[in-house]
């Protein structure tokens, strides 16, 4: 199967880096474009996956948010491995085995179904989130310590993802909380 790419990045250059990189590497048909708009019938998702960087993610959550799963954000930074992210100064080898990953790991889960938050527990991440520490997080909603802290295992349960970071990631990409 040939998966067809949508590589949705300002960097001309980078681009075709990425570009060059996945049709060597990889069974794939890839797309550059500079920005969402360039993209012919955005709408209807034609795309097996979206490359793109963190400006562009931002600027369009709308768009991405929805495809979630199909996205893979090429960043400058190391994180961790609750976001789906490649980062570029690694070398070609890395980069490649990082790819075939999140490859392999979209077509083991197409859909992930992930269990619902309740309201309580959107309200304890967005805390979180914000950079507040359990003890602020209890006076600030009102409950116990112990309390925030069952709310944060179960967010964790549910999500599958450990760091504050990822978390924090998580609400942003869910419009829990604004990106700054």
């Amino acid at each position: 199967m040939t998966y067809r790419v949508a590589i949705i990045m300002q960097n001309t250059l980078e681009a075709l880096g990425i570009k060059h990189v996945l049709e060597e590497s990889f069974s794939m048909s890839c797309h550059v474009y500079r920005s969402l708009a360039q993209v012919p019938d955005v709408g209807s998702d034609v795309f097996d996956f979206y490359f793109t960087d963190s400006d562009n993610y931002v600027l369009h959550l709308d768009f991405f948010l929805p495809r979630k799963q199909k996205v893979i954000l090429i960043t400058a930074l190391h994180s961790d491995e609750d976001v789906a992210s490649i980062c570029c100064f690694e070398n070609e080898s890395k980069i490649i085995d990082d790819i075939n990953a999140r490859i392999a790991n979209i077509e083991r889960n197409p859909i992930e179904h992930q269990e619902e938050l309740s309201q309580r527990e959107v309200d304890v991440l967005r805390l979180i989130a914000s950079g507040l520490i359990n003890k602020e997080i209890a006076e600030n909603l009102g409950i116990s310590i112990n309390t925030v802290l069952t709310h944060r295992k179960n967010i964790t349960a549910k999500l599958g993802i450990r760091s504050v970071s990822g978390l924090t990631f998580y609400a942003m990409m869910n419009g829990i909380i604004a990106p700054k």
